[in-house]
Formats: structure tokens, C-alpha cells, sequence
């Protein structure tokens, strides 16, 4: 099948059956067929597994403008979701998702707009700056942590996860000792061919525990933003569950994979993890630079909600349409030598993070979590290396979040 309509060159480029998704171009960049895409039709028709005619935005200029368009509806409940990959022990859905009370990444305005206000105050810049103290000693006594155990260690089990895990607890009010009831269920809720039974066990054990949790805090609130939350009568515990159910899962898993795979890649450029080791001054534009360059919330999903023209193509209503952030983050047309590592690029206006109102509401957090740990990684261990040859790393191909499962790191002396 070649596509005919819209872009000049359509004639020539084929149309894609289901979303590419072998990692052949390495463990940091799209995979080539994704690469392809974009250089021949930004804004390409898919077919996707279950005969649906989507659509595929790889370029960065479309991307950004989808993502403020909200006639591209984050609603799962306005028609069928239709997935871009091969699920074997998923049934195909027949009817649209129920909407879930709280989840208002699957929303839009104003529902959107009346959860997200009530947690904008939560996470601003201000308040983030006065929590980074607190993120640093939660840091560096992980670090502490690492240091007391004999190489080789697995980084994303004794450092990556712990650290913005332990930080939304603490910001949640969530019992860290209670990690093995979230950590285990959200890894399982994000496999992407775990059967829908298995997907229905791990969601159902995380909202029982957390209905559990807002119950109590609406009992009893202490200082912590889901009791501050829970004071507020015009929130059902419904949609609270809802809310701490994102606020969980996203709070540890994004920036738990972020800091693994961007020690990874870190180590993987020798060179520059030496300048920023030498000049802790340079990581901040790295941090940006390592959210542009990895991409781990590498794709996101609309649903035309009428027809609309974008890059050149017209988008039929009832369409889903996948955004490819990681492609659109490499896009040359927007970042020079775009699948370069450049720690000294302006990598600021990336997508990693989103854009328009779904852009992320935890980002300063992000941003400091990564800032502190890597920056305490380098400095604490100067002679951090992969235990095991680069090609045997285990990649997250089979998760919704992408990064590694384990990564076994060896030292020979840490420093203070």
C-alpha cells in the first residue's frame, strides 16, 4: 500500500502497518523505519494492527501543533482506542473506553482544566526550588546507599527507582514501605502485551491501595499534597484515587527511567560525562538536553475530533493519531545534528515534557531530581562503569515507558 494524498512525494512513500518499534538504530535513537517517516512525510496515514486508518506525526513542527490543538482530543471515552502495536493477549475493543474519574491526562477542557487547577499550586516553579534541598539529602543518602555495596550493582534498582521514589512519597504522602505494592503494579500496568486480565489485576491492586490511602487522609490529612487534596469537598474519592493514581505512577516511573537511561547514555559518551563531571555548572542544559536526546515517553495518543489540516494533510475525524516524541525530538529541521549527544546544546523547547495543556505538570520536579542525581552519581562515583558489554543491556522495548530493566554498573572508588 503507498499513501496518494496530501504530500508531494506520497507516491512513493509506504504507508506503515503498525508503529516500527525495533530499537535497530541503537538503544538512544528512533527506530529507522521511524527515522524514514519523518524525512519523507512528517504527518504520514498508518495502518494500524486492527485494520484502522490512523495517522503518524513524526515531525516536530506538526507535533507541537497537534499537542496545542485540542480539536485532538486526549478523551479515550469519544471513540475506540485503537493501539499502533501488536497486543497477542489484548481483544480488540469494539466500543470506547470509560472515561476514568481523576485521570485528566484523558481529558480535556474544562474537566481538564478543573482538576489540573486544583494541583498547579502543588508543583510550581517556587515551590519546587524550595523542595530541592530536600531532593538533594534524599539523593546523596541513596548515594550513601550505593556506595556501602560491593560492585557490580544494579543502578536502577539500588539508585534509579529509589530516589523519585521516595521523593513522591514523600510529596504524596504515600508510605515508602509501601514501594512493593506500587513499584510491582505499575511495572505490570505498563507492559504493552500484558493480557487484559493481567493489565485489569495490576490497575485493580493499585486502586484499591490508593482508595485505602485518600480514605484515611480524608479521615485524618497530614502535610502532604494528597491530603491537601482530600480537604477539598468538591473532589469525589473517585476522582482523588484517580489523581493519585497518575500522580504515582508518573512521579517514579518517568524520572526512574530517565536517570537509568541517562547514565547509560552518559557512559556510553565517555567524553562528555568527563565535561560535565569536571563542571557540575554545564548540567542543568544537560538535563534538557538528555530529556530531548532519550525521549522515554516516546509516543502519546489524540483522537480527531473533527477533520482537521495539519502539515499539509487532512486529519479525518474519528481518526486516533499517535505522536512520535522521540522522532519529533530529533527532527533536523528544529535541532541541529539531532542524534548527536550535545551536552552544550540549547535544547530548551524539546517535547519531552509535552506541550499545550497536557504539557507535564511535574516537570520542575523532574528537572531537579534529574539535576541532583546525576550530578551526585558523577561526583560520588568518578570511576562508574558498565559492568557488562553495552549490547547486553536490557532495553524497555516491551514497556509503555521506554528505558532498561536492570543496569549492572562497577567502580573501583567512590569519592565524597
Amino acid at each position: 500500500m503507498t499513501a496518494t494524498r496530501g504530500n508531494p512525494m506520497s507516491e512513493t512513500v509506504s504507508v506503515p502497518h503498525g508503529l516500527p518499534m525495533e530499537r535497530d538504530a541503537g538503544p538512544f535513537d528512533p527506530p529507522r523505519e521511524i527515522t524514514r517517516l519523518r524525512e519523507a512525510r512528517p504527518v504520514s496515514p498508518m495502518v494500524f494492527p486492527d485494520g484502522h486508518e490512523g495517522w503518524l506525526v513524526t515531525g516536530y513542527d506538526a507535533a507541537r501543533q497537534l499537542l496545542a490543538d485540542t480539536r485532538f482530543s486526549s478523551r479515550q471515552d469519544l471513540g475506540i482506542l485503537h493501539m499502533p502495536y501488536e497486543t497477542p493477549n489484548m481483544p480488540t475493543p469494539t466500543e470506547p473506553s470509560p472515561q476514568v474519574p481523576g485521570m485528566f491526562i484523558a481529558m480535556d477542557p474544562p474537566d481538564h482544566t478543573r482538576l489540573r487547577r486544583m494541583l498547579t499550586g502543588a508543583f510550581t516553579v517556587k515551590r519546587m526550588k524550595m523542595l530541592e534541598e530536600r531532593i538533594i539529602e534524599i539523593t546523596e543518602r541513596q548515594l550513601d546507599e550505593l556506595a556501602r555495596l560491593a560492585p557490580p550493582v544494579d543502578l536502577v534498582r539500588e539508585f534509579a527507582l529509589p530516589v523519585p521514589s521516595l521523593v513522591i512519597c514523600e510529596l504524596l504522602g504515600v508510605p515508602y514501605a509501601d514501594r512493593e505494592t506500587f513499584q510491582v503494579n505499575s511495572a505490570k500496568f505498563l507492559v504493552k502485551d500484558a493480557s487484559l486480565d493481567e493489565k485489569m489485576a495490576a490497575y485493580n491492586a493499585l486502586n484499591t491501595y490508593l482508595t485505602e490511602l485518600v480514605t484515611d487522609k480524608r479521615a485524618a490529612p497530614g502535610d502532604d499534597i494528597l491530603s491537601d487534596l482530600a480537604r477539598q469537598d468538591e473532589l469525589t474519592t473517585e476522582e482523588l484515587t484517580g489523581i493519585a493514581f497518575l500522580l504515582l505512577l508518573a512521579g517514579h516511573e518517568t524520572t526512574a527511567n530517565m536517570l537509568a537511561l541517562g547514565a547509560f547514555a552518559l557512559l556510553e559518551h565517555p567524553e562528555q560525562l568527563a565535561e560535565l563531571r569536571a563542571n557540575p555548572d554545564l548540567m542543568p542544559g544537560a538535563v534538557e538536553e538528555l530529556m530531548r536526546y532519550l525521549s522515554i515517553a516516546d509516543i502519546f495518543f489524540r483522537y480527531a475530533a473533527e477533520d482537521i489540516e495539519l502539515g499539509g494533510e487532512t486529519i479525518p475525524e474519528g481518526s486516533t493519531v499517535i505522536v512520535s516524541l522521540l522522532a519529533a525530538n530529533r527532527d533536523p529541521k528544529r535541532f541541529d545534528n539531532p542524534d548527536d549527544l550535545d551536552i552544550h546544546r540549547k535544547a530548551r523547547g524539546h517535547l519531552s515534557f509535552g506541550h499545550g495543556v497536557h504539557q507535564c505538570l511535574g516537570q520542575q520536579l523532574a528537572r531537579i531530581e534529574m539535576r541532583a542525581g546525576f550530578t551526585g552519581l558523577l561526583r560520588r562515583f568518578p570511576t562508574l562503569e558498565l559492568a557488562i558489554p553495552a549490547s547486553e543491556v536490557r532495553l524497555r522495548t516491551d514497556m509503555n515507558i521506554y528505558g532498561v530493566h536492570e543496569l549492572p554498573v562497577t567502580w573501583t572508588d567512590t569519592a565524597r
